[in-house]
């Protein structure tokens, strides 16, 4: 099965708590603080292993969570750092995040590595708390939270070649006969459900990927047929190898597909139809095909909507009729044609682009009951990094609070000395 979409969940890891310790030796009085801090959270990473060629793997494993850092321990040792969780992807992934719909970054060559979420730092123990006017601090920090993200990864196959055309007109056999896959063939329509990839090798030594984009029909742009779903592994493609069936009984057949294709791909991305194109005149072993073709060469010359006018290849792909120039031609087109860099694949990237916009640290609600609920994620934070088992700590996220100004906003709100205030799960009494 092929899977070129996929949507997963990424939790990194939370950094390790640190501790609370004192030195305890014989004849060592009053030793001091000694609680070591805790190790970071491991980070969730994407890299690309060019032995894999689709997002099959995601299909059943969609959650992936990064191990936390250790705790800090006595005598000012650091606890371990975690391991980074490494996940696998092809070549040519794309990878979003959903909450923003922001594109975080393109893997597209061997060993490419993406951070998609950071795991958190770990915990300070209590000796960096110590001061001259607290020389024993019972103060921890637990470890920070790990990034937590819903990502999209979308693959766009990489191919220098692509082959385009309707259903039916021979693209995997042509591919079946110059490379080494093996892509289904029958005489029926969308016998191609998804794009295969294959490897030309040259008698010169050069060579290249060549790919069979499926269900490309009128109005494929707009989620006709297949199309939609595999137009996207178009964009990476330098020349396109445009096929057109020579064999049917209506001449006009064979410009009517060509410029329907052609409608197809500008509609998609206007930027394809400005890459190398070579027309392939399909099945020219079948009658009234060398009629069919002559007619097509006059209705093209005659087509004033090209920029420029593509060069023309008649082959058979079973006689294997033209099939080595049609490849040497391809190769030469590739050696003289840099990638190209797709406007759609642009406008993804800019689309998405927001100002900075400053984060509120917190909010306050009311509710029917009376209860004043705190929230914002700077504040959030602040709390999970409380160590909530010593008063030392807890006074220290009071103090923390009053500075970011929760106190006067409680009080601006309404709230009453007494009143009960809620943080996550962790309720407090409001004092004047």
């Amino acid at each position: 099965m092929f899977v070129d979409q996929i949507k997963i969940q990424v939790r990194a890891g939370k950094g390790g708590d640190g501790m609370v310790a004192f030195r305890r030796e014989k004849f060592v009085p009053n030793g001091g603080p000694a609680g070591g801090d805790g190790g970071r959270g491991g980070d969730i990473i994407l890299k690309v292993d060019e032995g894999l060629r689709t997002l099959m793997d995601f299909r059943y494993h969609r959650i992936f969570k990064a191990d936390n850092g250790g705790k800090g321990m006595i005598k000012q040792m650091t606890g371990r750092g975690a391991t980074d969780t490494v996940i696998s992807v092809p070549q040519g992934t794309t990878v979003k995040d959903l909450a923003t719909g922001q594109v975080m970054g393109d893997l597209v060559n061997q060993g490419d590595e993406l951070i998609v979420a950071h795991g958190g730092r770990g915990g300070r123990g209590n000796m960096r708390f110590a001061n001259a006017k607290n020389p024993a601090p019972e103060i921890a920090e637990n470890g920070e939270p790990g990034e937590d993200r819903d990502l999209e990864l979308e693959l766009k196959m990489l191919a220098d070649v692509g082959l385009v055309g309707f259903p039916s007109v021979g693209k995997s056999t042509l591919l079946s006969v110059v490379t080494g896959a093996k892509p289904k063939i029958a005489e029926y329509e969308f016998t191609t459900l998804v794009p295969n990839l294959g490897m030309v090798r040259l008698d010169d030594g050069r060579d290249f990927a060549m790919a069979d984009m499926p269900g490309l029909i009128e109005g494929a742009s707009n989620g006709v047929g297949l199309g939609l779903q595999f137009l996207r592994h178009i964009e990476r493609t330098r020349v396109l190898l445009h096929l057109v069936d020579m064999s049917s009984d209506d001449q006009d057949q064979a410009i009517d597909r060509f410029r329907a294709i052609n409608h197809e791909l500008a509609s998609y991305d206007p930027e394809l139809l400005d890459r190398p194109q070579i027309v392939v005149a399909a099945k020219m072993d079948l009658p009234n095909a060398d009629e069919n073709l002559a007619v097509f060469k006059q209705q093209l010359a005659e087509d004033d909507s090209l920029a420029q006018q593509p060069i023309i290849f008649p082959i058979s792909a079973i006689t294997h009729r033209g099939v080595t120039e049609l490849m040497q031609q391809a190769a030469n087109l590739l050696d003289e044609t840099p990638a190209f860099t797709s406007e759609r694949a642009q406008d993804e990237e800019t689309t998405y682009t927001f100002e900075a916009t400053e984060e509120k640290p917190f909010e306050i609600h009311h509710e029917d009951d009376g209860l004043w609920v705190l929230s914002g994620n700077k504040l959030e934070r602040l709390f999970e990094m409380t160590d909530l088992q010593h008063d030392e700590s807890l006074m220290r996220f009071a103090r923390q609070m009053r500075s970011m100004g929760v106190d006067d906003a409680l009080r601006a709100a309404g709230a009453q000395s007494g009143d009960t205030v809620q943080i996550q799960k962790f309720t407090f009494e409001f004092v004047e």
